[in-house]
């Protein structure tokens, strides 16, 4: 969990109301009730990949795009799933921002923030679902696996998945590149084409999702 510019650990523990203990603090719910926050069935699971898992980004998110509240981030597995370089770069940095994509066989280490349905807005100006057009749609995903810390599985998570042509999957040879094989540095300089499509199973979502 980050709050007031801190992160603090977050560990399962089945006996406690939420299911999570906050470092030597007790139960997550208690700890975000008593910040005013929304607590954990109130919140959205978003699966999370690239640098969105990144406390430094969480930090900017708070300082450039309104971010607020605090953010509950859970280690997850997700299987059948890969985040992947996307085929085109970003215009504020020129880095080669990651997508997801269908990767059966594949298991990769992410992570699913619990998100409070205010904290949609400053999500959606970080991945472009406000933008004109918009770069990344929120979808539910059926495709894949994906696994929190506590061994639970997360039912239809919420995803951020390339929309614009230039946030589809770059294929080099025909094959995607994955993020966890290529370094950002190196990953500038791939030269390919745009993927048809993300090979993705999942709902597009509209308007500010909420908790089922």
């Amino acid at each position: 969990m980050q709050v007031d510019g801190l992160s603090r650990a977050l560990h399962p523990d089945p006996g406690l109301p939420s299911g999570w203990r906050v470092d030597g603090e007790g139960d997550l719910d208690h700890r975000l009730v008593g910040l005013g926050a929304t607590p954990m069935a109130g919140r959205v699971p978003v699966l999370a990949y690239g640098s969105n898992r990144n406390p430094s980004k969480i930090s900017w998110m708070r300082a450039e795009r309104g971010l607020t509240g605090p953010v509950v981030v859970l280690r997850a597995r997700a299987s059948g799933l890969g985040a992947v370089w996307a085929a085109g770069r970003r215009v504020v940095d020129d880095q080669r921002p990651a997508v997801l994509a269908s990767a059966p066989g594949r298991v990769e280490e992410h992570a699913v923030w619990m998100a409070a349905p205010e904290q949609f807005a400053a999500l959606d100006r970080v991945e472009g679902r406000a933008a004109d057009p918009p770069r990344y749609r929120l979808a539910r995903l059926r495709t894949g696996i994906v696994r929190t810390e506590d061994g639970a599985v997360v039912d239809l998570p919420h995803a951020y998945l390339g929309l614009d042509p230039t946030r589809r999957p770059l294929l080099v040879g025909g094959v995607p590149v994955f993020c966890d094989d290529v370094a950002q540095v190196d990953a500038k300089e791939l030269r390919g084409e745009p993927a048809p499509d993300d090979g993705l199973d999942a709902e597009t979502v509209t308007g500010t999702p909420h908790p089922p």
